[in-house]
C-alpha cells in the first residue's frame, strides 16, 4: 500500500480549540483476529473509537475492556447496554457524562442503540454518538431522525457521530444525516474510501460526521497509514475503519 500524508496529531492549540483523532469501527463482536483489530486501532492513535458490533453476550464487559487496554484506551460506555454501539476513549479525554440509549424495538429486527457521551478536550466541549442502523430502510430511516434529534437534545454546540449505517451515500438515510452534518469524508477524503468488504472494499456504509462548526482536517480508511497492514486489515473484521482528525473549537 502506499504511503499516505500524515493526519495531524492530537493537540491543544494555543487558541483553546482541539486537534483530535476519531476512529469508527465494525468490530464484528471481536469473532476474529483480536490482536489485529488491536494493532489496527492503536496504530490510528485514536483519542476517541466509536465501535459497533461490541461484544453483547458472555463477559461482554472483559471482551471490550481487553480490546481497550491492548489498544492503549479504556471504555468510556456502551456495548450490551447500547445494544453494541460501544465508545473507546483514550486518557487525554475528560468525561462529563455518558448515556446508552435503546431504540425502540420493532418485531422481528434486532434491537439497536447508541452509545453517547459528552467530554471535554481542554476547553473544547464536544458530544459523542456511536450508531449502528437498521437493514431495514424504513427502521434505518426513522433512527437516522433519531440521531439528529439526540444530538440536537445533547446541551452541546458540537458533535460527532459515526458508525455503520447499512446504506450508501446515495441512500435517504445517508442523505438526511449529510444534510444536518458534515459527512467528513465528503468534506476531506484521504486514505481509502470504501469500507466494505476488507477482501473487496466496493462501497461507502461506514462514516463519521460532524456538527457544522467543526473543521475537518481529513477522513478516510486508514489504507496505507503507519502500522497499519493490509494484513491485519483483512483478519481485524468484516468492516474497514474509518479515521477522522477533526479540529473543535473551544467552548
Amino acid at each position: 500500500m502506499p504511503t499516505l500524508p500524515p493526519l495531524p496529531n492530537s493537540r491543544t492549540e494555543p487558541d483553546g480549540s482541539a486537534v483530535i483523532r476519531v476512529l469508527g469501527y465494525n468490530i464484528r463482536s471481536m469473532r476474529d483476529d483480536t490482536a489485529a483489530l488491536a494493532r489496527v486501532i492503536k496504530a490510528c492513535a485514536p483519542d476517541l473509537v466509536l465501535v459497533q458490533e461490541a461484544p453483547r453476550f458472555f463477559r461482554w464487559r472483559k471482551k471490550l475492556a481487553r480490546l481497550a487496554r491492548a489498544a492503549d484506551l479504556v471504555v468510556l460506555t456502551g456495548g450490551a447496554t447500547a445494544a453494541g454501539p460501544a465508545v473507546l476513549c483514550s486518557l487525554r479525554v475528560t468525561v462529563e457524562r455518558t448515556e446508552d440509549v435503546l431504540l425502540p424495538l420493532t418485531p422481528g429486527l434486532h434491537r439497536r442503540g447508541f452509545a453517547t457521551a459528552v467530554v471535554r478536550f481542554g476547553d473544547a466541549r464536544l458530544g459523542v454518538l456511536s450508531c449502528h442502523l437498521s437493514l431495514q430502510k424504513d427502521e434505518r430511516y426513522e433512527q437516522g431522525g433519531m440521531l439528529l434529534d439526540r444530538l440536537a437534545g445533547m446541551g452541546v454546540e458540537h458533535a460527532v457521530a459515526g458508525g455503520d449505517l447499512n446504506e450508501r451515500p446515495d441512500g435517504r438515510t445517508f442523505r438526511r444525516l449529510a444534510d444536518g452534518l458534515q459527512d467528513c469524508w465528503a468534506a476531506a477524503p484521504w486514505g481509502g474510501e470504501h469500507t466494505s468488504t476488507p477482501t473487496d472494499p466496493h462501497q461507502r456504509i461506514d462514516a463519521i460526521f460532524a456538527t457544522k462548526g467543526i473543521e475537518v482536517l481529513g477522513c478516510g480508511v486508514p489504507l496505507g497509514h503507519p502500522g497499519v497492514t493490509l494484513a491485519d486489515l483483512k483478519a481485524a473484521t468484516d468492516h474497514l475503519p474509518v479515521l477522522a482528525a477533526l479540529r473543535i473549537p473551544a467552548a
